[in-house]
């Protein structure tokens, strides 16, 4: 499977911990950011300024660290790729969380045009308590 150009895509999404020079290259104009209900900051997001504005912006003041840590990558012919991990995080009153995650991704020429998550909100949201 690793020979799908759009798992390709992806994985460097990932591998460059969503450095900006390669989010800039990667994510599609229209990018449909879609993060589950019961996630903190949850919603749909159109656009990556939006995303990274109004979903990251909003989320990472609440945390020491927060990434995505990848575990497995599947990729089918068409254009989708779906990423299972876990984000690693840290929150500003020291709690520590392993969330679980699964990211469908979906490709359309060369770029990534919508990502999907479904991620365990519950763990997240008691570490946030303080």
């Amino acid at each position: 499977m690793s020979d799908f150009p759009h798992l390709a895509l992806i994985r460097r999404l990932y591998e460059s911990r969503m450095a900006p020079e390669i989010t800039a290259e990667v994510m599609a104009p229209e990018l449909v950011w879609d993060i589950t209900p019961g996630f903190p900051n949850s919603g749909v997001y159109h656009g990556w300024d939006s995303a990274a504005k109004d979903f990251f912006g909003r989320m990472t003041p609440n945390y020491e660290s927060f990434g995505a840590v990848p575990e497995e990558f599947y990729a089918d012919g068409e254009s989708h790729v779906f990423v299972y991990g876990h984000y690693h995080a840290e929150t500003k009153t020291g709690n520590k969380a392993d969330v679980r995650f699964i990211h469908l991704w979906t490709v359309r020429d060369g770029k990534a045009v919508s990502m999907r998550q479904a991620a365990d909100s519950h763990v997240l949201q008691e570490a946030l308590k303080g």
